[in-house]
């Protein structure tokens, strides 16, 4: 062994080395200790939380942490990967605190997240790459946020009002969605047909605009209650006639005035529908930085009037219509014109037929007066 080795194996083994190598595993489990301001329990890897006054997550969590219980906090806002020492959680309640703002990428790295809970907020919107990663969701509870009037991704135009289809994705496995007590006015169909796993959902306390727009909500709460889902109820706020009545008890007759109306719906969704696309198109080419701390949304723009395309559309759908209804018209003239022709010329044959019928019945009376007059002169 040379000299240089010796006098480091000599310096490793010497007193003074060796106990702090042993203080190692001492120090990282310190540095992972329980918060003082949270109770934990090593064996059930619950961390409670819970009415401490907290104003932010609590740091060096331990990593084997499955349940964290934050609710009754003063917690404003959740920044960029605000639970990364705890990957492995499923049980996350944030409720009863004063949340108003969620970065995109609050809850990144939590793969294994099966319960959360965030009512009792001030939360207006979402933004849909906030449960992206997550697949394993069966428990989100976004009840009595009564700021939150539309459920959107920041960038979406206040106009669409209702949850988006875009996260069905993210929430393909819930089974039990809280919505109740909020500002919702419309419910999006096609968010609702992707929670095929969906046992209980809760729509109570929102004032529903119950007008064309809602059909689909109904369509589709009388296919889940038939499957067997619970709901607790739709009640309409609006219109007038029908407020405080369950959109799940008005008959259809009642909606009859949608199918006057129905092109205009039309309309409307391709317009919704483009104005989607060319949003998703701006929002490609501007990314959200990572490490932003808070959910920044880009300012509402004020609604534009239709585009050239769309007057263009509705030129060439009135075009077709009324062509429609010109082909239609332009049959039935020359069906009433044949018939008028037929009918002029069976009824000149009916006469021609009973003036030959007269004018044989003349002769036969002439060659009979005649025959008596020859077999007297005979």
């Amino acid at each position: 062994m040379s000299v240089v080795g010796k006098a480091e194996t000599e310096l490793l083994l010497s007193p003074a080395v060796v106990p702090v190598c042993a203080l190692l595993p001492l120090l990282l489990t310190l540095s992972h200790a329980c918060p003082k301001e949270c109770t934990c329990n090593s064996n059930t890897k619950v961390v409670d939380c819970r009415g401490r006054g907290l104003y932010d997550i609590p740091r060096r969590l331990h990593p084997d942490t499955q349940e964290l219980y934050l609710q009754d906090n003063r917690i404003r806002g959740l920044g960029s990967m605000a639970f990364r020492d705890i990957p492995l959680v499923r049980i996350l309640d944030l409720s009863n605190n004063s949340i108003t703002s969620i970065s995109p990428t609050a809850l990144l790295g939590l793969r294994t997240l099966q319960r959360l809970s965030l009512a009792h907020n001030s939360l207006r919107e979402l933004d849909k790459r906030l449960l992206g990663p997550i697949r394993s969701l069966s428990h989100l509870d976004l009840s009595h946020n009564r700021h939150m009037n539309s459920f959107l991704f920041c960038f979406l135009p206040t106009s669409l009002w209702g949850l988006h289809g875009a996260m069905g994705e993210s929430l393909r496995n819930l089974s039990h969605l809280g919505l109740a007590h909020n500002r919702l006015t419309r419910l999006d169909r096609s968010l609702l047909e992707n929670l095929g796993h969906l046992d209980s959902l809760t729509l109570r306390g929102n004032p529903w605009r119950c007008d064309c727009q809602l059909i689909g909500l109904k369509l589709w709460l009388e296919t889940y209650l038939f499957k067997g889902g619970v709901v607790d109820e739709v009640l309409c706020s609006q219109p007038a006639e029908m407020r405080d009545r369950d959109l799940q008890k008005i008959p259809y007759q009642l909606f009859h005035a949608c199918m006057t109306t129905s092109y205009h719906y039309l309309f409307a969704n391709i317009h919704h529908l483009e104005s989607e696309r060319l949003l998703r198109g701006h929002t490609h080419g501007n990314h959200v930085h990572p490490s932003s701390h808070t959910l920044h949304c880009e300012p509402k723009q004020k609604q534009r009037p239709v585009n050239l395309r769309h007057a263009i559309a509705t030129v060439i759908i009135t075009g077709v219509v009324c062509g429609i209804v010109c082909l239609m018209m332009l049959a039935a003239a020359v069906y009433g014109c044949a018939y008028a022709a037929i009918m002029a010329k069976y009824q000149r044959e009916l006469k021609k037929n009973e003036e030959l019928a007269a004018a044989q019945g003349a002769d036969h009376a002439t060659a009979d007066e005649k025959e008596p007059l020859e077999n007297a002169i005979a």
